[in-house]
């Protein structure tokens, strides 16, 4: 896999990475930048959890689950002193659907966690990370 920065101005970049895709990478305007993208430690939560909620959703898929709505957000604390690395994050899983089996929604966070999320394995030597679960059953 490789991924590459091009610089635009001041602290501008694009982002780009074997699919192809761009998005834009910027800092805010007290430390030289023009508020135009993505921070970089922005970009480490989002893969975090994009890792993990597609292996999630992919395991409930195959389990047959009636998922009407899929949300997951991370709440990450990050050191006061630079380097300012995360000291502790808290995934929450937020499930909307009917007859969710929260047995069957806890194996797949768990099967990510431990198997499947190459993220939170490379992420979990550095900081905990800890997961919450919420089901909400709609008729």
């Amino acid at each position: 896999m490789d991924a590459k920065v091009t610089w635009k101005q001041r602290l501008s970049f694009d982002g780009t990475a074997n699919s192809g895709f761009s998005l834009p990478l910027g800092s805010q305007p007290q430390f030289g930048g023009d508020n135009d993208g993505f921070r970089p430690m922005e970009l480490i939560l989002l893969g975090l959890i994009g890792c993990t909620a597609m292996d999630v959703m992919s395991i409930l898929m195959k389990k047959r689950l009636e998922i009407l709505s899929f949300d997951v957000t991370v709440h990450a604390e990050q050191s006061d002193m630079h380097p300012k690395v995360f000291t502790h994050a808290t995934i929450e899983y937020i499930i909307q659907g009917r007859n969710i089996d929260p047995a069957s929604v806890e194996q797949a966070v768990e099967l990510s966690e431990t198997k499947y999320c190459s993220a939170q394995q490379m992420l979990i030597k550095s900081f905990p990370i800890e997961h919450k679960i919420s089901i909400k059953e709609v008729d």
